[in-house]
């Protein structure tokens, strides 16, 4: 395995930067359901059905902000083919279109069911891009194949699936069993847990999880 003090000085900021990156995306997706979910609790306007609900709540400006942020960083990133960066690229878009499409509120009026079918849609493509980084992309031998890289790799495996099977809960509690799954916030849990996981694969992926003995 190719170790930085093997880099040049150019190669060696790169590797630097990309780690950065992976760390800054994989912190915001720990830490913004923790600061959506407890900040709304903290200012007294209680718990929401769903972090996209977060929207309409005084902690807004931070879902927003870290959402774009979230965009802003992916963009930059790139993989190991020009696929990997459409879906890098695709994440982005689909991140920034979940901060500035809100989801439906209770009583749409006027462009709302618009702007809620567009969010819908930005947050499906964010989590199935992000999905398949998981699974694909972050699975993928770079050198070596250490024990931690396995470690990493079933950890990255666990995190797709989480994801995967979030998206596919979601979509069953909201739809066919919607009436049964009334009053327990579903969505709010469910999203919580598909952006942990998130979060974890990417703090894996910038070795702040799981690193190579050196």
């Amino acid at each position: 395995m190719v170790t930085t003090t093997q880099l040049n000085p150019v190669q060696d900021g790169l590797v630097h930067s990309y780690l950065f990156l992976r760390r800054a995306i994989g912190c915001i997706g720990l830490c913004l359901p923790v600061a959506l979910i407890v900040g709304n609790l903290v200012v007294g306007d209680g718990l929401r059905d769903s972090i996209s609900g977060y929207y309409y709540s005084d902690v807004r400006n931070v879902l927003v902000g870290a959402m774009c942020a979230v965009g802003v960083f992916l963009f930059s990133y790139r993989g190991y083919g020009w696929v990997d960066d459409l879906v890098s690229d695709l994440a982005a878009v689909a991140a920034i279109g979940v901060a500035v499409f809100p989801a439906a509120p209770a009583n749409p009026v006027g462009d709302d069911k618009v702007y809620g079918v567009l969010h819908l849609v930005s947050a499906a493509v964010f989590f199935l891009s992000l999905s398949y980084f998981s699974l694909v992309l972050f699975r993928r031998n770079e050198g070596e194949y250490t024990p931690e890289k396995a470690a990493r790799n079933r950890l990255y495996l666990t995190c797709g699936v989480v994801m995967l099977a979030c998206l596919a809960a979601l979509v069953v509690c909201n739809w066919p069993m919607a009436s049964v799954t009334a009053g327990w916030r579903p969505a709010l849990w469910l999203e919580t847990t598909a952006i942990l996981a998130f979060g974890i694969s990417w703090l894996t992926k910038g070795e702040a999880i799981l690193g190579d003995s050196r």
